[in-house]
């Protein structure tokens, strides 16, 4: 844009157009600026080096489900503050504050749905609210979800995007491990699938938990996956690691993960694994 025009009398200024907020995004990938309606239209995928930016849970909905349709239960739980804690502010302050910008009452969102017409029980967390940590109101939630699998005789889907076990409810957080690992036991007892789908991040207390437990583990590419970060894993082995550690594709190579999935291919890679692994049960 030209800041100045020539006229007969010399330079004057032009007045100078200031472009809106969110028109173009630059990829975390490549460094690339690109439109941003080019970039819903790829589902948030770079179409430069196939970054793939970090979505949240209602754009999941409307990738993996069947119309968009999620039937949501359990959605007035919300967290309590157990432990009075406090950081820099109230853990009280920072749900409002995380309600407030994301509309969520908590980091996942839990109900039912169909995945091509398979009915699955289904929980999608949220990295937006507290950067998808797990306290007791996520573990409760995934808790219910999978009780409903079981209860209905389906498949349950967990998509993970998490920093790990929530700091501000201590030990009730890291009680949720359990929780939901003992649900997931029963489960699989009752031989119904568990597919868990991972997206960038998912690390500490979730990985260490429900999100590793999968019949079939499905990751998007490049996804930082793990239980440390590896500056400290570094520390403590002491020991330089291996280029690509806690990456989708590292796991792959090491037999921790079945499947790397673009975006693209999500919903459609979800549905063979459900189509392989689950056959409904026929009336008693």
């Amino acid at each position: 844009m030209d800041w100045f025009r020539k006229t007969k009398d010399g330079l004057v200024s032009q007045e100078r157009k200031e472009i809106p907020d969110g028109l173009w995004t630059k990829c975390q990938g490549c460094g690339e600026v690109i439109y941003s309606r080019t970039l819903e239209e790829s589902n948030w995928v770079c179409p430069s080096c196939n970054y793939h930016f970090r979505i949240n849970s209602r754009m999941l909905i409307e990738l993996l489900l069947d119309e968009g349709k999620l039937e949501e239960f359990d959605t007035t739980l919300t967290s309590r503050d157990p432990l009075n804690f406090r950081d820099s502010k109230k853990y009280t302050d920072r749900i409002v504050a995380s309600q407030a910008s994301t509309g969520l009452k908590d980091a996942v969102i839990c109900g039912l749905g169909a995945v091509e017409a398979i009915p699955v029980s289904i929980s999608i967390m949220d990295f937006t609210f507290m950067g998808g940590s797990m306290g007791s109101v996520v573990g409760e939630k995934v808790s219910r979800s999978i009780e409903r699998a079981s209860d209905r005789e389906i498949p349950l889907v967990i998509v993970s995007c998490s920093g790990g076990a929530r700091m501000q409810e201590g030990i009730l957080s890291l009680m949720q491990m359990a929780k939901t690992s003992a649900l997931l036991a029963v489960l699989a007892r009752k031989r119904l699938p568990f597919i868990s789908v991972l997206i960038n991040p998912t690390t500490a207390g979730v990985m260490a938990s429900y999100a590793s437990l999968g019949d079939v583990i499905i990751a998007e590419p490049k996804a930082l996956l793990g239980f440390a970060g590896p500056r400290v894993i570094q520390q403590t082995i002491g020991q330089e690691l291996p280029e690509g550690f806690q990456s989708s594709e590292f796991f792959l190579e090491h037999g921790f993960l079945d499947i790397i999935s673009e975006r693209k291919d999500l919903r459609r890679t979800l549905s063979l694994c459900l189509q392989y692994t689950y056959r409904p049960r026929k009336p008693a």
